[in-house]
């Protein structure tokens, strides 16, 4: 789930219909509710911290019923212009594999698995005030989708992540409208999330989701917009998490932010939200400095909203400045984006997701850098919907 950046799962549910399909024919797929979706009988739970084994557990986990892979950047190109990027790739099962690695159906179709795949790429022009985004979906199968470990390698079509080195990826996606190529370094180790790794969402076993983050990652490559490809540079974050889970009910959405500082450290924050709007228990974040790390609990930050943007397409009212305070690692900053519209409309789901500027400071000590954000449960309430 994606309170780490909580439950990306969102917008895979909506192909779970083609699953079910022997043939190619996606027909169908848009009908898919959330309460049509199965119980997750015979998926692993995550329930305690796993040994973590890189780069093998840069690839999939398919007896987890939800994954994602999920890379976002603040760059800018030679002459100063500044871009945002998304590209996250899904991963959802319809239901368990059997221990030959697929389902246990009885049917030897080539077009029949029981895991769907679906991505989204959006790109934030700030210069041009313009936000673009794209989705697809596709079975895992036929090599359609899927996900490798050696080399590492991750794709839906020609939307593709592949390993360019032991310490280095190459991300491509686009449409007619967009399109971003780019090389992403790894300047440090994994970070876990929550606790080894266990990012725990709420008071029910199993309730959490195995989770890694990718820091500070240097980035050069092109972003192509209104037909004209611009050389870009800055840096990229990556999250990966694999559950199988749940929201608690009463938990309508969250806020999650991750910021990557001038001076090389890095945040990540989330707060799950309540019914009246409160933080709940399990929110919580992870401050990287150096090589040092210290976890967050619920009752370590406090974020206020300082602006609220009306969406003109959603109708939905999201916040749209914050200030955060920690005072035990005696931060304050303040949050806003870097353009106000940048609101994703997928398939099954609505929510905010974009480039943050952050500025503050940490002591006496100025502290400025760019990050994204992710505002859900503000267009649909998120609680009880399974995955993540």
């Amino acid at each position: 789930m994606r309170p780490s950046r909580p439950l990306r799962i969102l917008v895979a549910l909506v192909a779970l219909a083609l699953l079910l399909l022997a043939g190619p024919s996606p027909a169908g797929a848009s009908s898919i509710q959330w309460g049509e979706v199965p119980a997750p009988e015979g998926f692993v739970r995550a329930l305690t911290p796993r040994p973590w084994r890189f780069p093998a557990d840069f690839a999939a986990h398919p007896e987890y019923q939800t994954e994602w892979w999920y890379y976002t950047g603040n760059l800018e190109s030679d002459e100063g212009r500044p871009f945002g990027y998304q590209f996250t790739i899904f991963r959802q099962a319809l239901q368990a594999e059997a221990p030959g690695g697929t389902a246990d159906d009885g049917q030897s179709s080539p077009w029949r698995t029981p895991q769907v795949y679906s991505a989204h790429v959006t790109v934030s022009d700030i210069a041009a005030d313009t936000f673009l985004q794209e989705e697809r979906f596709a079975r895992g199968a036929l090599g359609l989708a899927g996900a490798a470990s050696d080399p590492y390698a991750v794709w839906l079509n020609d939307w593709r992540i592949d390993a360019e080195g032991p310490d280095r990826v190459r991300l491509r996606a686009g449409t007619g409208a967009m399109a971003i190529d780019l090389s992403l370094g790894q300047s440090r180790p994994p970070v876990l999330q929550g606790r080894d790794g266990l990012s725990r969402k709420g008071p029910e076993p199993g309730n959490a989701s195995h989770y890694y983050s990718l820091v500070q990652q240097p980035t050069d490559g092109s972003i192509t917009v209104a037909g004209r490809t611009h050389a870009v540079h800055g840096v990229s974050w990556k999250d990966h998490e694999f559950s199988t889970s749940v929201l608690s009910p009463g938990t309508v959405g969250w806020d999650w932010f991750s910021a990557q500082f001038d001076d090389g450290s890095a945040l990540m924050l989330y707060g799950l939200r309540g019914e009246d709007g409160s933080k709940e228990p399990f929110s919580g974040g992870r401050w990287i400095d150096g090589q040092d790390e210290v976890a967050l609990d619920a009752d370590d930050f406090e974020l206020t909203v300082t602006g609220r943007w009306h969406s003109p397409h959603s109708g939905a009212r999201y916040p749209a400045a914050w200030t955060l305070r920690v005072p035990r690692l005696d931060l304050t900053l303040a949050i806003t984006p870097l353009m106000a519209d940048q609101e994703l409309i997928t398939t099954s789901a609505t929510y905010w997701e974009g480039a943050l500027r952050y500025e503050g400071q940490r002591g006496e000590r100025p502290l400025r850098g760019r990050g994204y954000g992710e505002l859900t449960g503000y267009a649909d309430r998120l609680d009880g919907l399974r995955g993540g």
